[in-house]
């Protein structure tokens, strides 16, 4: 490892970008009222790909419009930065600004809406580095701005497979405001708060008591409670209430005379990113985690639960998640469905579209009075009577590293393939078996796992760390391997490789994290497994600090974190490096779809002519090309009608 945090050291997050920043005096002195003053004389805003790390020390730039390109089923997103010029706040605080969004409109009347399909989040650091996506209110939010700091926001645009193409135009809305104008809620005094209490309660005790009674009498209760809230909504909030109706929290004509807008364009094309995505992508998430940190227990209902919670999250980013738990010397227990499958969740689960492969656990998830044998022989025979069965494989060992590690993984396929001969086992690794010199130089070794572990695995999955910067040994691996029976080629990222090859650890930069399925594409696999999504260090409270795990390189195995470590939410809270992996997979479905039309040799000239991906060392540091890439695609394989 370099830096303990890669790509940090230099304090410059933003890559690929100018450091020629805004500079200027500001004559605002004194005393500043928001609501006088334009907010563009209060903060800087400005826009910034989703590939930049937006460090709170990132300098301004000049406000452009947001122009964004997706396809149906696709997410797309941008960070929109401020940063305050002044401060109007009598707290420590430079001021609040209060932050909403528009629907994106079509020429056609067709809407993106806010809170659906467009969703903003904040930009929080993780040791000091900008990661977590902590969610903010729809379709009005209000962020409170640190003196001399950067703020980001992340703007998210999911595009339902449904959604008509054409050009969609909408705007954000920044707003400097007083801090006073929270509501009065917050600020009534005891007296108030008992008040409105008794009230209320008054007006539940008039309705509740309703069950049974004859129809005049509930027809008269129901009046009383809706006259009696009436004038408690008059009387506590009639400031929010005009003769149209209520209004945002700052006035109308304050927010068009004095708003920071952005212009959001967004062209939605007519491809729609298959459901299934293409590329396997299998990540682990530990049970054991989840049941410490969640205070659940093994099998309980709210385990099920808990287990289910995460499973559905992360198919939104075209993820096939499986859940793991470590035993003895790396063996390792995998499952995709907690139940058996012969109950109606796991068709739920495993025949969900959105799941690319899932995995078979060799023993019982969760146990019960079945012989562990006879186990493995009622669920493989159930499941393959199923159309999924095709995305079943099996897991069972992490990087066996000696002979007797390579028997047990023999002995176990052959249990299985006897039940089914057509499963497929899958097994990672980065060397051959150190007790048996297969060949005369490791890498050598290496390649001959194959032959070494035949018929015993079909998914080979290797590790990117052992190819270096050498993609002419991808050749080598891949002619080792026999297509013609089913084999496969996969590859992983974990601890290794480093900078400055693609990987996800924190503080390297967004090109490298994205950078890790153009790789993937480039160089042929058919999947990817990633070791742990949610693998920070053991906390027995869902609010704990979230720690990394010692010795390891930041970031590495966790993706996501606890809602609960930023606010009350309990829904999963993602990583900048987590969209990043989205985009890379979505990038995947554009690359596949010009290789369809052009060839995959041309896919790969694409890829290195735009200056996008070349290998492992040579890839864009900044955004533009990946754009250009796009746009080529969009531009080549759109439908002649449109």
């Amino acid at each position: 490892m370099d830096n303990a945090v890669e790509g940090v050291a230099g304090g410059g997050t933003a890559y690929g970008w100018s450091d020629g920043g805004l500079h200027g005096t500001n004559p605002l002195k004194g005393s500043i009222d928001p609501l006088e003053v334009p907010t563009a004389d209060l903060v800087h805003v400005w826009c910034m790909p989703s590939t930049a790390n937006v460090g709170p020390q990132e300098i301004p730039r000049h406000l452009e419009p947001v122009n964004l390109l997706a396809a149906r089923n696709e997410r797309e997103s941008v960070q929109i930065a401020i940063r305050p010029k002044v401060s109007w706040s009598s707290s420590g605080n430079a001021g609040i600004v209060q932050i909403q969004c528009t629907d994106l409109s079509s020429t056609s009347g067709d809407r993106l809406l806010v809170g659906q399909s467009i969703m903003f989040r904040r930009v929080v650091s993780i040791l000091g580095v900008p990661d977590a996506l902590v969610p903010l209110d729809h379709p009005v939010s209000q962020i409170s701005l640190i003196p001399g700091e950067t703020t980001a926001v992340w703007v998210s645009i999911d595009v339902p497979s449904a959604q008509p193409p054409g050009q969609y135009e909408g705007e954000f809305i920044i707003s400097a405001v007083k801090a006073e104008s929270e509501s009065r809620s917050q600020c009534l005094n005891r007296g108030e708060k008992h008040r409105l209490y008794t009230e209320l309660r008054n007006c539940l005790d008039t309705v509740e008591p309703i069950e049974g009674k004859p129809l005049d009498e509930v027809v008269e209760r129901v009046k009383s409670a809706t006259t009696s809230l009436r004038k408690v909504l008059l009387s506590t909030f009639s400031e929010f209430f005009s003769d149209n109706g209520p209004v945002d929290m700052m006035d109308e004509d304050a927010i068009s005379n004095l708003s920071v807008r952005v212009k959001l364009n967004l062209t939605v094309w007519d491809f729609i990113l298959p459901a299934t995505p293409s590329l396997p992508a299998v990540f682990g998430i530990s049970d054991t985690v989840i049941e410490d940190r969640f205070g659940v227990e093994h099998g309980s209902d709210e385990w099920y639960e808990a287990l289910e919670q995460h499973f559905k999250w992360l198919l939104q980013y075209k993820i096939s998640p499986y859940f793991c738990r470590w035993g003895d010397s790396m063996r390792v227990l995998t499952y995709t469905c907690p139940w058996p499958a012969g109950h109606p969740k796991s068709d739920e689960y495993l025949s969900d579209p959105r799941l690319a492969a899932y995995a078979v656990p060799y023993n019982q998830a969760v146990s019960g009075n079945d012989a562990a044998k006879d186990y493995l022989q009622k669920e493989v025979e159930i499941l393959r009577t199923k159309s999924h069965w095709k995305k079943a494989y099996f897991y069972l060992w992490d990087e066996p590293l000696n002979l007797e590690q390579y028997d047990s993984v023999r002995n176990m396929a052959s249990e299985i393939h006897a039940y089914a001969p057509d499963a497929r086992v899958l097994t990672t690794y980065y060397c051959g078996p150190s007790d048996a010199p297969l060949a005369p130089t490791p890498f050598e070794a290496f390649v001959k796992v194959p032959k070494f572990l035949r018929p015993h695995t079909q998914i080979y999955c290797t590790s990117e760390w052992v190819l270096g910067n050498r993609e002419d040994l991808v050749k080598d691996i891949v002619s080792e391997l026999q297509p013609e029976s089913g084999e496969e080629w996969w590859t992983y990222v974990c601890m290794g490789p480093s900078d400055p090859h693609p990987n996800w650890h924190l503080g390297m930069r967004g090109t490298q994290h994205r950078a890790v399925m153009w790789r993937v594409w480039k160089e042929g696999g058919t999947g990817f497994l990633y070791w742990g999504a949610n693998c920070y260090e053991k906390a027995t409270v869902p609010s704990a600090e979230i720690r990394f795990r010692r010795g390891l390189p930041p970031g590495d195995g966790v993706l996501f974190y606890p809602g609960e470590a930023f606010s009350s939410s309990s829904q999963p809270v993602a990583s900048l490096r987590l969209e990043r992996i989205l985009s890379g997979l979505q990038d995947i479905e554009y690359l596949k779809l010009y290789a369809s039309r052009y060839g995959r040799d041309e896919g790969i000239a694409l890829l290195e002519k735009t200056g996008v991906y070349l290998g492992p060392e040579r890839y864009t540091l900044e955004h533009m090309p990946i754009d250009v890439m796009r746009g080529e695609i969009f531009n080549t394989c759109r439908p002649m009608h449109e």
